[in-house]
């Protein structure tokens, strides 16, 4: 007998590709919700593997026929951005859309893969603690995985002026000697497939998802160890935060109060003995990757690929 599979939400994106590469390499079987199944994300996946099926959050009719049959739910949230910043009601409401269709096609796991906290409330995660209490609220076994900053942002074109490398310089708003979480998109993954391989062991757990806390300077040194690539880090002024629009400054300030993300990263090694540290991940593939990125060709010097 066939098994059911796993519907990946979000399947064309960082977590939801991850998550659904992970799973079809452990040979379970993945359904990829997509809106636009000719796109090459899209293609990619189908070419692993994944079955695609089109849906759309903003049409709630379009749902149901691609969750049936699904054994379980890997979701992200389904986000939405106006000018002003986070539009939470369209968030919250395509959130809703997603736990409707999994529990109308009768499915009790949904691991929803969101935003890790802070020490205190901020305002861009609205939408997300409403989707996480309406899956409480609708599905029998929830998980809710918290990451933090994915150590794939180095490889960004640099949004709004921050994140990315550019000029050998990686800006953003962390203070330079202060630990920053970081984690690998390939853990998000490896947490949800624990979760999808044990049910019950994760049932109404909510996980803050880190492998490694080095401070900014020090994740620069080992970028540059590790790709042969002088990077240096500068942090953001308030006056450059502030030119970056009202959701930068807003953000740095907080920051800088001391509202923090906290995963515990030795509690995870626990459930995950694999995770990935910085050095790691940029010895798997990430080193690779940002030289590729900023088109240095070949290994760094000294190093054979």
């Amino acid at each position: 007998m066939t098994n059911p599979p796993i519907l990946v939400t979000g399947a064309t994106g960082k977590q939801g590709g991850a998550t659904a590469r992970r799973l079809l390499a452990e040979g379970r079987p993945v359904r990829a919700l997509v809106r636009d199944p000719a796109a090459p994300a899209a293609a990619e996946l189908a070419a692993a593997g994944a079955a695609l099926v089109t849906g759309d959050f903003d049409d709630p009719a379009s749902l149901p026929a691609a969750f049936a049959g699904a054994a379980a739910v890997f979701a992200v949230p389904p986000v939405a951005f106006g000018p002003g910043g986070p539009l939470t009601e369209l968030e919250a409401a395509r959130g809703r859309a997603l736990i409707d269709a999994a529990a109308g096609a009768g499915i009790d796991q949904v691991v929803f893969s969101t935003v890790a906290s802070t020490s205190a409330h901020s305002p861009g995660s609205a939408g997300k603690a409403l989707i996480e209490q309406y899956l409480r609220d609708h599905i029998a076994r929830p998980t809710v995985l918290r990451p933090v900053r994915f150590m794939t942002n180095y490889l960004g074109a640099g949004v709004a002026g921050i994140e990315g490398i550019s000029g050998g310089v990686h800006r953003h708003l962390f203070p330079p000697d202060e630990p920053m979480q970081v984690i690998a998109l390939e853990d998000v993954a490896e947490f949800a497939a624990l979760a999808f391989a044990d049910p019950a062991r994760f049932a109404g757990r909510t996980l803050e998802l880190a492998g490694d806390q080095p401070t900014p300077v020090q994740a620069a040194a080992e970028i540059t160890r590790a790709t042969g690539i002088p990077v240096r880090y500068e942090q953001l002024t308030d006056d450059e935060a502030a030119a970056l629009g009202p959701v930068i400054a807003d953000t740095r300030k907080r920051w800088l109060a001391g509202y923090r993300w906290h995963a515990d990263i030795e509690a995870l090694r626990v459930i995950h003995p694999g995770l990935r540290t910085l050095a790691d991940w940029l010895t798997e593939s990430g080193a690779a990757a940002i030289r590729a990125h900023l088109g240095h060709a070949g290994p760094p010097a000294g190093r054979r690929a």
